[in-house]
């Protein structure tokens, strides 16, 4: 599932980082959406048999179901279940959204349904709020730590 937001009357911070080089205002997204979309990670684990994580790192096959999230100046976060040592989880899927009853084609033999016990959706719509409030404060904490930097890096090349 892909749940994708424009947030309306941010014209501030479009103009803030538009100042940025465009590589430098990636990064202070990316950083600030990391913060602001920790809380919906932690409410999926807390309900899930399932590692979450944020990343930006997706299997070949997302990755070709993304191709349209890329570009210059996009930046995706993904938030989802992943296996201990980082790779995606293959059956999370099957556990969030249920099976219909299933057999077995060569032997007949059923394997039962799974019944959907979701935990990514409800942890999005529980956490939505305070996300939206954490990137707005988390983006302009960031902005203002960059120009900061920049700052002191022009007064270090000046003297």
């Amino acid at each position: 599932m892909a749940v994708k937001m424009k947030i309306e009357g941010a014209g501030d911070i479009e103009r803030a980082l538009a100042e940025l080089a465009r590589g430098t205002a990636k990064g202070v997204m990316r950083r600030a959406m990391k913060k602001s979309l920790k809380p919906v990670a932690e409410a999926a684990e807390a309900i899930s048999p399932f590692a979450i994580a944020v990343t930006s790192k997706l299997i070949a096959r997302q990755q070709r179901d993304a191709r349209r999230d890329r570009g210059r100046s996009k930046v995706v976060l993904y938030v989802g279940p992943v296996t201990p040592d980082g790779d995606g989880a293959p059956h999370a899927h099957l556990y969030e959204f249920g099976t219909g009853p299933r057999v077995q084609t060569s032997t007949g033999r059923s394997t039962g349904a799974m019944p959907a016990r979701p935990f990514l959706r409800p942890a999005w719509d529980m956490s939505q709020p305070i996300m939206l409030a954490t990137l707005r404060r988390e983006v302009w904490a960031e902005i203002e730590k960059t120009v900061e930097r920049a700052r002191r890096k022009a007064a270090r090349a000046v003297t």
